[in-house]
């Protein structure tokens, strides 16, 4: 009986331990969120390293300098067909907002 109750004891741990199989494919599925985040952060930071050789001053591309000076003075060409774009919502913080609730 001892025998059987030392095995159920470690059969049980090694499925829902802290080290278990449960615990294995929830670590496994936490990897998998996080190399998904660390690839798209990578693919943001070599378009910003891309964008941003182009504006060195040995690789200067005319049309991104147009670019990035247009829209920095906050000017547009008369022919220019402008489109706004809705931004990015970024978290919003809750503390000290005297209009929430309103």
């Amino acid at each position: 009986m001892i025998g059987v109750s030392v095995v159920a004891y470690f059969a049980y741990h090694t499925v829902h331990g802290d080290r278990g199989l449960v615990a294995l494919t929830h670590l496994q599925s936490e990897v998998a969120r996080a190399q998904s985040t660390l690839d798209q952060v990578r693919g943001e930071r070599e378009e910003l390293e891309r964008r941003a050789s182009l504006l060195r001053p040995d690789n200067l591309d005319p049309d991104l300098l147009e670019e990035r000076a247009r829209a920095v003075l906050n000017q547009s060409h008369p022919d220019d067909l402008v489109i706004l774009l809705p931004r990015r919502s970024a978290p919003q913080s809750t503390q000290g907002n005297p209009d929430q609730g309103r």
